[in-house]
């Protein structure tokens, strides 16, 4: 059965560079998913965790600002601004509480949940009613370690974020590293097809060009021999049967040319 050319060979050369390219798309698709969600995880893990704790520490500041205000000045404290600075900290400390992800995080969010009710609790107490220097100073040192709370927080985030900043680097450079090699090894097989194919093509095409030369320098008996069963090699079968019967007629009208001479 004759091979045909394009559905054997040439289907087989798009089929190989549809696969490289297929290969190096799902490769490439696979490598930046992996570091998507890498650096994803670090947006959504820690950095928003950073957000929360400077959000409750300026909310927390406010607050503290307002109430010294008051107590400085005998000026009766905005309340309105003072629930609405712990409506904004208890907001963002329900996101934190359901963003802990970091060894540790649990246990530090659920101190400063403690902390901070005992400091909302006595501020809205001491609004209420007169208070002593004693308490003032109870009440500061409450706000001192709650905030130095939220500050350790904010600390350990930022080190983790480091520190899966690092490991994605680390990712990266080897995910590079791998799709560097998985691209020259299919530059190599793509080469190395591409060098065949064309090897094979341009010495059948040279055997015809020289045939087809011959043919022209009225060499009838030139033929052309090509292996296979492809078309190139009906083509070669063809071109020798028009050498011999050009061949032949050329012989018979020397004969007849002849003969009219004799």
């Amino acid at each position: 059965m004759k091979t045909s050319i394009r559905s054997k060979r040439f289907t087989f050369g798009m089929v190989l560079f549809l696969l490289i390219i297929l290969l190096l798309s799902i490769s490439s698709a696979f490598y930046l998913n992996r570091l998507s969600n890498k650096t994803n995880a670090i947006l959504k893990e820690n950095h928003y965790s950073v957000v929360f704790a400077q959000d409750m520490s300026e909310n927390l500041t406010n607050i503290d600002k307002l109430f010294i205000n008051w107590l400085l000045t005998n000026k009766n404290p905005d309340t309105l601004i003072i629930y609405s600075g712990f409506t904004l900290f208890n907001k963002s400390l329900e996101l934190e509480k359901n963003n802990l992800t970091e060894p540790g995080e649990d246990e530090l969010v659920s101190g400063i949940e403690t902390d901070y009710i005992e400091y909302r609790d006595s501020v809205l107490k001491f609004i209420k009613s007169p208070i002593t220097v004693g308490e003032v100073l109870s009440l500061q040192k409450k706000y001192d370690t709650l905030y130095h709370q939220l500050m350790l927080l904010s600390q350990m985030n930022e080190k983790a974020i480091e520190e899966k900043t690092d490991n994605a680097k680390v990712y990266a450079n080897k995910a590079t590293l791998q799709m560097t090699f998985i691209g020259t090894i299919c530059f190599l097989i793509a080469y190395g097809f591409t060098f065949m194919f064309s090897s094979y093509f341009n010495q059948r095409f040279y055997r015809m060009y020289d045939g087809i030369k011959a043919m022209v320098s009225d060499n009838y008996r030139s033929r052309l021999y090509l292996d296979g069963n492809d078309e190139l090699t009906e083509i070669s079968v063809a071109f020798n049967d028009l050498a011999e019967k050009i061949d032949t007629n050329k012989q018979k009208m020397s004969v007849i040319i002849h003969d009219d001479l004799v």
